[in-house]
């Protein structure tokens, strides 16, 4: 079953890390075929930081490639409404859907969510430096504002059935070669606290019922093997094309997956 044929059963069943940035949408509307009117439309919405947003690729960033890719594998329209944004938390998704009336809007009418947030509510400090337990009192906060992210998501969504995706990070600091040029103690900090920050994600997703996409596993490899230098643009904290690329096939599989269920 494809991605279209189960959002169109889940609505018969219901009935039916950044600078600062801008916090207007990015919108696509992708058809492979023609479809008859907005019954035949299926929404994504984004929200979160400076990953979804694209900021500093000069690309089409993952949820606009995501809604490319899932009209692709389904031959039906998909649209994407990205209201992500830079330098973003946790606490300002969450004021989003709590007071911006477009992104509410949008939200009440989606019938899939990605969402990934987390990385700038943890962010590298000269005060903390690599002291891992300096940074440890941040992440029970992520993990209380994601479950109210997502609780807030589906109150909004009340009258549908609607799929939220958590996504989680390869790093919250800086990748790759840019972490290893920091040295040792970095790379083991921005490790650790990277772990620490997905469990939350992780977490949060088993506890709430939505899908969950490792990127640390898109971007690593299923060892965590492999250094992600080349999905990395040159701040060497931004995806850049191919990881943008490398996301929306993770999330893809993610979504389908999850409506096969």
């Amino acid at each position: 079953m494809g991605f279209l044929c189960a959002l169109a059963i889940l609505a018969v069943l219901s009935s039916v890390t950044s600078a600062c940035g801008t916090s207007s949408s990015q919108s696509k509307s992708s058809s492979a075929t023609s479809t008859s009117g907005a019954s035949g439309t299926r929404s994504i919405v984004a929200l979160g930081d400076s990953v979804p947003r694209g900021t500093n690729c000069d690309c089409e960033p993952y949820p606009l490639l995501s809604a490319d890719g899932l009209t692709a594998t389904s031959g039906q329209r998909v649209t994407a409404t990205n209201d992500s944004v830079a330098g973003y938390t946790t606490s300002g998704v969450l004021r989003q859907l709590n007071s911006d009336e477009a992104v509410i809007e949008h939200v009440s009418k989606a019938d899939a969510v990605e969402i990934e947030v987390g990385a700038n509510d943890v962010p590298y400090t000269k005060r903390c430096g690599t002291a891992v337990d300096c940074y440890a009192p941040l992440v029970p906060v992520v993990e209380k504002n994601l479950a109210a992210i997502v609780s807030r998501v589906r109150e909004l969504a009340s009258g549908h059935k609607v799929l939220v995706v958590l996504l989680d990070y390869w790093s919250i600091w800086l990748g790759g070669k840019y972490a290893a040029e920091k040295g040792d103690a970095y790379v083991s900090a921005a490790r650790e606290m990277t772990d620490r920050v997905n469990a939350a994600i992780k977490a949060t997703a088993a506890q709430s019922g939505s899908a969950y996409v490792d990127l640390r596993a898109a971007f690593k490899g299923p060892s965590f093997g492999y250094l992600e230098t080349h999905y990395l643009s040159s701040d060497g904290d931004h995806p850049n094309l191919a990881g943008h690329q490398a996301i929306a096939r993770a999330t893809e599989a993610v979504i389908e997956k999850a409506l096969h269920i």
